[in-house]
């Protein structure tokens, strides 16, 4: 007989103890916490999927329908596979009670391992629906970080982890990849999309806005009164969107992205 996985109880009790993220993220800097962590987790990769409005490509607005977009790879994956799952809602923004984006809209998980997630936490969808909750979350101003995550397989109580796909459904204030700026095994696993430029134009006026909460890895700084991207930066594109001035562009370098980002995730995850 199959699991159901983790508990309610179980989740409940791993709520609480994410609205102390920070003292955690502390604990795991400690060189044997981390090592055991980073042990568990040296697998892991996850891409960033830029918004696909904020994308340059020197077409018109009207054009962008016939282009391939980040949101395409994201479809790819859940089209591969004859097992998709929606959690009832988004374990970060429902543990510290977000007050800008929806908890309903959780993760869509993905692959055989989905059919052990505990009922009362989810549930198995059509890709049909997959896809609409997908255009959702899209729409709601979330990004899509998607690959191969063991820390999901762990909290749902499920496995192989090889056979777990991840499509999380972010937001700047909540999630924990609020910290990949500072924990390793946070950050090191969060790769932006091949050949994705984020630069910043003569437009800039040094307003500061893009470095108010809009970087989820604080990208951005003021540095002789114009904003600066350094290299840090994962692509996710908020900062585009959210600048008065219209004077920070993204631009995609790579024709081949899309080819690249399937090719390297199912590398990573078997869906088959």
């Amino acid at each position: 007989m199959r699991k159901t996985g983790r508990s309610v109880i179980f989740v409940n009790m791993l709520k609480k103890a994410y609205r102390h993220l920070d003292f955690i993220a502390k604990l795991t800097r400690l060189p044997i916490v981390n090592k055991i962590i980073e042990e568990g987790t040296k697998n892991d990769e996850l891409i960033y999927l830029t918004q696909d409005r904020v994308i340059s490509v020197n077409q018109k607005v009207d054009e962008l329908e016939n282009l391939i977009l980040p949101s395409k790879i994201a479809e790819y994956f859940v089209n591969k596979t004859e097992y998709q799952w929606i959690m009832n809602f988004c374990i970060c923004r429902d543990s510290l009670h977000c007050k800008n984006y929806s908890s309903d809209l959780g993760c869509l998980f993905l692959g055989e391992p989905v059919l052990g997630i505990n009922p009362k936490l989810g549930r198995r969808v059509t890709k049909k629906e997959a896809l609409e909750h997908l255009k959702k979350c899209r729409d709601t101003g979330l990004l899509h970080v998607i690959g191969r995550h063991a820390l999901d397989a762990f909290w749902l109580g499920v496995g192989p982890g090889d056979k777990l796909f991840t499509i999380c459904n972010c937001c700047p204030c909540c999630c924990m990849n609020k910290y990949a700026s500072t924990v390793s095994f946070v950050g090191d696993p969060l790769k932006k999309l091949p050949g994705i430029e984020v630069k910043v134009t003569d437009k800039c006026i040094g307003c500061g806005t893009c470095t108010k909460g809009t970087c989820f890895i604080n990208a951005i700084q003021l540095v002789n009164k114009r904003a600066k991207i350094s290299e840090i930066c994962r692509g996710c594109g908020r900062c585009v969107e959210i600048c008065p001035q219209k004077a920070i562009e993204l631009t995609m370098n790579d024709e081949e992205f899309l080819e690249k980002s399937i090719k390297r995730l199912d590398s990573l995850v078997d869906l088959a």
